[in-house]
Parts: C-alpha cells; structure tokens; sequence
C-alpha cells in the first residue's frame, strides 16, 4: 500500500468533510488532547484547517495541496496539522474566524488556514485558501510553510508579544461598559437598525450592499417585522416594505433559487442574484422558509407561497433522514465540477421536451434566448419573463403558458434526477436542525400544509431520541452516534423550533422539554455577571476565548434567539426568572446595539418584544372546537402573537399555563399581553373584536 493510500487519523472520525482528507498523504489529527499534547512535546507549531464539506475552495486546496506528497511533506515535517469542520466545532471556528478578523481587518471565509503556537494554540499568523503555486497575490503554499516555520523558531519572543496583544482584543470583545447595567432600555435602536438596513439597499436589485450578495434571512425577518407593525399601527412604511419584499421577490426570480427542484443555494457571486455558489445549506434554507410563508401570509402573493412551498417540498424530498432529522448540506461540486448538476446547454433541453411551444415558452421564461451566463459555457436557470408578458407575446391563454412551463419544470427535474449528484453531508446538527424544524412549522401553519408540520415533528422526535442525553444535548449525529456537547445555537435555535410547532399543534411533552432547554441554557451558558450567554457550557474545554455572539452572521446570534425564546416561556408560563435572564442579555448587548443595530437584527427582534410583549393567546376547549379558534389567530401576519390551542384532556406544565383551565364552553380563550390579561373569553365572536383591536394596536 502506497503512502497516499494509507489512511490517517481522520479515518476514525464521522465527519464527512474530515473523512474526505482521511486519504491524503497529510498527518491529519482531529481537534484533540492526542494532536495538542504531540504539538506541546515536539514544540512544533500547529496548522489548523478549517473547513466544511460542501465548501468548493475547501475543495480547490485539497486538491492541490493536501493531496499532493511534495506538500504533505513539508507540512509533516514542521508542522503538526489538525483539520477541523466548522460545522461540527462552531466553537472553533468563532474563535479563530475572529483571529483573522483581528489579524487582516476583514471578514474571513473557509477553507480558514492559521498557524498556532504549540502549547497555548494562539494563533500568529493566518489566511484562508492559499494556492500551491504563486497566484491571486499570494505565495505558493509550501514556500509559506517555510516562512512561517523559520519565522516561528526564530522570533518567538515577539511572537508571544504579538499574541499577548491578540489575547487582549480577543478579551476586549467581550467586555462590557460597568454603566451597561444602569441604563434604560429604548426603542432608538430599533428605528436606526431599519435605517441602515433601508439604507444599504439595493433599489434595483434588491439585497444589501454588492456582490457577493447573501440573503441575509435574519435582517430581512427584521424589516418584515417593521413593516408589518407600521401597517397594523396604521402608519405604513413603504421604504421597509420596498426592501423585504423587493429582495424576496428577486431573489425567487433569480438564480440563487433552484427553480427545478427548489431551495436555496448559498448565495449570488453577482449583485443580481444571477450566479449562485451552488452548495445548499440547511441553515440559510430554514429561515428562509420561514421567511417565505410569513410574506405570503402578509401579502398573499403566489409568489411567495410557491417559493415556500416548493423549499418545503426539498426539504423533505432531499434533505430529510428515513428517521426524521435533517441532514446538513448538498456539495456545490458534482464530477469535480461546481455547479455541474444544475446547468444546462438550450440544445439539452430542446431535445427533453414534447414540443417547439413548450420549449420556447421555456427558454423566454427562463433565459435561455440570451448569452450562456455559467462561464461562457452554460445557462443556469433564473426568471427573465413573467408568465403573464409570456401569455401576450406568445398570443396564447395564461393558462396554457402555465401549463407549458410546468410540464417543462417536471421534465427537467426529472431529467436532471438522473445526473451525477453533489454530494451530501448527512450529519445531523442540532441547531440547524431547530432552524428547520421552525421554518416547516412555520410554513406548515401559515400555508395550511399538515405535511409540512408532520416533517417537523419528525425532526424534533429524532433530536429527542438520538441527541437528548442525561439531561443535556449533544450537537450532532453520523453513522449512528451522537457526539460533541451543545452549544448555545443548538438549545436556542431548538427552543424556537419547538414552540413554532406547537402553535400548529398541541402535542403533551413539547412544552415541558422546551423549559427544560431553557433551565439548561441558564444553568450552564449564562453569564451571571454581565449578562447575556456563553457560546459553550461551563463543562466544555477550555479555549482561548470563550465567546458570547451579539451579532448575526449566516445564523441568528444565539443571544438574540435565547432572549426572544426566554421572553415568550416567561409571559407564557409566568416564570420571572426567564423574563430576567432575557432582560439581562439585553443590557448585556445594549452598547452593540446602540453601536451597529443592524448588524445584531435577532437582538434588535428581543428588545422589540421586550419594550412591547409578545401577545398571548391561550385556548382551552375540545379538539374538534379548537381548530377554527387557532386558524382566526393564526390568519394575520402578526410575527409577535404567540397562539397555543391546549385540548382540554392535555397535560400542562404547572404554573401560569395551568391555570388556564377549560371552562364551561366549547373554547375559552385568555389573551395577554405582557402581565396584563383579558377575563376568558367564550366565544369566537367576543374574541374577535379584541384580536381585530390588538392587531390595530401592534407598533
């Protein structure tokens, strides 16, 4: 057996991103006390490798340099080399994404490469993908390795300075003004969040800022928000509306929206939303279903409802485990080539359909008269007609234009079907999980889809059966183990799944495990002295930082999830001391947000709730009598009503919610607002008037 055929130690991982280096000529360690300890006894310093595994330049680097024995060498020879998949170690990738961050003044990106000293695993130097040739700017790969090396053993005095240094900005992140605690919690954020969201977009386009351009789901939750109070408080605000609903209307046109099979890719390496980098990720792909069927709720547009729908329809068909819980990621690659899977030549299609009509009502709708937008090469498919403007140039019925284009979408879905996939990452992530468990509820509710809402209770009975352990969960699952303590992403992001879902449904034990999730993120992440939550429990390893998220990324803060999630249990159940747990982040966070509201829109989401509590309506009745009850609550786009309907033979948690006991009538109905509520309610007429009066109310 050759060198290069001899598996390394990522062999024994689960991991689908570290078992694809399990082969390359590299000593891989996985993140651990085995490669730490190696590191500290041969005094060498480490290469960190962080990565994912539908990552495409993750891909690019492995190829050329992981996989190649001139390379590996070197990289044997002076360092000791971990490879790390971000997905996996959030915790990780937080810390030194942040490093680089503070290193290059800029955002990093994957695959991330940084160089740390070999006993406290500070990192001195780093950057992202290097080539193994000069090019882009940038020094060969393993003329780097050299410099880095010599450089190390030679000035490790100045080194320990310049670490000492980052150290201290790396703590600087985390510190909070002694005046935090005193101050008042006001509105002003929530107004300059909008305007700079507003503010940043683009007019024509839609989106923020220029290429690349991602969804940015979480800051287009936030305007949908905004705008959906300023209608009910009758102060409509057409800027805020313009922008959510501009950017979700391009945004399904384009070709960052997979029109054959649906879902969302990662994002546009154009401003136009034109080109996408062609991974599917679950965690862009929940929100954004979410997203999706509230705008449909609140505009009644097909559009949107299609786009939530057919993301639905992936979700299910693709990315859902026979047992229930949903698998990480589809590859961008496919026959080592991106995007291969997805593209297609006019001569391709001509020959898969029935007729000249269908293929020309194809090909105007969907670009294929113009040049190839894929390198010259290939045409991927996005909007460039409207069926309606198809109907009178083609001077036929809209119906039958209708009709062309989905026998057409059918045939080449299947067609495609039978290509070469991506490949799959199928672990299972928590908090992905949780995002996604929320978007089908939440699709499910505001579409009326039962198919939906029965695909999110499947995911949430996975979590229960296969990552709830002793009280605690773990973060992910492959080949049948669940490994890694949970970090804060993973209980948040949970706790708002499973309360998405019990607005669909009653179900007796959802409840009581979401406020068991909610005593562990209080037991175990929050930061008793400051305020707000720790990325990683009290019993996890200790890092270099242990950081505390206020701003969004690809993924909501987990602060501003726990603190929406610890305000609703807290009205919900009466429990004060979520109620002050969610106060305490937020003054925790108050200098970010008064700082940069718009980069911290899941907070911004908290403090909304917190000045003006979310609504609660609690209805207690016959199953068969709840029904129409639930769907009047559920018919508005009202982001900050939370509507349970409890069958009068369920099982309550004790306190606050108990007490809201079945009366006489088929329904009773108890609205609250914050600490102030209505005597029960019997009929749906009398509770009509009061939910019309409530919405009117909504800031």
């Amino acid at each position: 057996m050759s060198e290069s055929q001899r598996p390394n130690r990522l062999i024994h991982e689960t991991s689908p991103y570290l078992r694809q280096h399990a082969y390359n000529p590299v000593d891989w360690h996985p993140w651990g006390e085995e490669a730490l300890d190696l590191a500290r006894r041969e005094g060498k310093p480490i290469l960190l490798s962080i990565g994912y595994s539908a990552c495409h330049w993750c891909h690019v680097m492995a190829h050329e340099s992981f996989e190649d024995e001139a390379t590996a060498q070197v990289m044997n020879e002076l360092f000791v080399n971990i490879k790390v998949d971000r997905e996996e170690r959030p915790d990780l990738d937080k810390i030194y994404q942040t490093a680089f961050q503070i290193f290059h003044r800029r955002a990093g990106g994957w695959p991330l490469t940084m160089f740390l000293t070999h006993d406290d695993h500070v990192p001195f130097v780093g950057g992202t993908y290097f080539p193994k040739t000069p090019r882009y700017g940038m020094p060969a790969f393993t003329d780097l390795l050299h410099r880095v090396s010599t450089h190390y053993h030679q000035h490790m005095r100045e080194l320990r300075e310049q670490n000492q240094a980052l150290l201290d900005a790396l703590r600087a992140e985390m510190a909070t003004p002694t005046a935090t605690g005193a101050a008042a919690l006001a509105a002003a954020p929530l107004q300059t969040g909008r305007d700079q969201l507003v503010g940043s977009l683009d007019p024509v386009h839609g989106g923020f800022g220029g290429a690349p351009k991602f969804p940015h789901p979480t800051s287009l939750e936030r305007l949908l928000r905004h705008w959906v109070a300023s209608v009910q408080s009758g102060q409509p605000d057409s800027p805020a509306e313009t922008a959510v609903l501009l950017t979700l209307r391009q945004m399904a046109r384009g070709g960052i929206y997979d029109h054959l099979g649906g879902g969302f890719y990662r994002y546009s390496v154009d401003a136009e939303w034109g080109i996408p980098h062609f991974e599917k990720m679950l965690y862009d792909n929940g929100p954004l279903l979410a997203l999706y069927s509230q705008a449909w709720r609140a505009t009644a547009d097909p559009l949107f409802r299609k786009v939530a729908e057919e993301t639905g329809a992936w979700a299910m068909r693709e990315m859902q485990a026979p047992d229930g819980g949903y698998y990480a990621t589809l590859d961008a690659d496919s026959e080592g080539e991106e995007g291969k899977f997805y593209l297609w030549t006019p001569d391709q299609i001509r020959e898969l359909l029935s007729s000249t009509e269908e293929y020309m009502t194809f090909a105007v709708c969907y670009g294929l008269e113009q040049p190839p937008n894929f390198e010259n090469r290939a045409w991927h498919l996005r909007l460039t007609a409207e069926p309606a403007e198809l109907a009178g140039r083609l001077s036929v019925e809209p119906a039958q234009v209708a009709a062309w284009l989905a026998s057409a979408r059918r045939t080449l879905f299947e067609a495609r079907s039978r290509r070469i996939w991506p490949g799959r990452d199928e672990k299972i992530l928590t908090a992905w999980n949780g995002l996604m468990i929320k978007g089908m509820a939440a699709a499910g509710r505001h579409l009326g889809r039962a198919d939906f809402v029965a695909a999110a209770e499947r995911a949430l009975d996975f979590i229960l059966a296969r990552l709830w352990r002793e009280g605690r969960l773990l973060a992910v699952y492959k080949d049948g183990q669940a490994r890694l303590n949970a970090y804060l992403d993973d209980y948040a992001f949970l706790i708002d799944g499973v309360l998405e879902l019990l607005q669909c449904r009653w179900r007796d034990g959802d409840l009581d495990f979401a406020l068991t999730l909610a005593d562990v993120l209080l037991d175990q992440f929050e930061d008793r002295q400051s305020g707000g939550f720790f990325f990683t429990a009290n019993d996890h390893e200790p890092l270099i930082q242990r950081s505390k998220p206020a701003h969004d990324d690809a993924l909501p803060a987990g602060n501003g999830i726990a603190a929406q999630m610890l305000l609703k249990l807290g009205h919900l159940t009466g429990r004060t001391a979520y109620l002050d747990a969610a106060e305490r982040t937020l003054r925790w966070a108050w200098p970010a947000l008064q700082r940069m509201p718009s980069a911290c829109n899941a907070l911004l989401s908290a403090l909304e709730e917190y000045l003006e509590p979310p609504q609660i309506v609690v209805l207690r009745g016959e199953a068969a009598a709840l029904e129409a009850w639930r769907e009047r609550c559920a018919q508005p786009c009202a982001p900050r009503r939370l509507t349970l309907a409890i069958p009068a033979a369920a099982s309550v948690p004790t306190g606050l919610l108990a007490e809201r006991r079945p009366g006489a009538a088929p329904v009773t109905a108890y609205l609250c607002g914050g600490l102030q509520c209505l005597p029960p309610i019997m009929t749906l007429a009398e509770l009509e008037p009061e939910l019309v009066r409530t919405e009117a109310m909504m800031p």
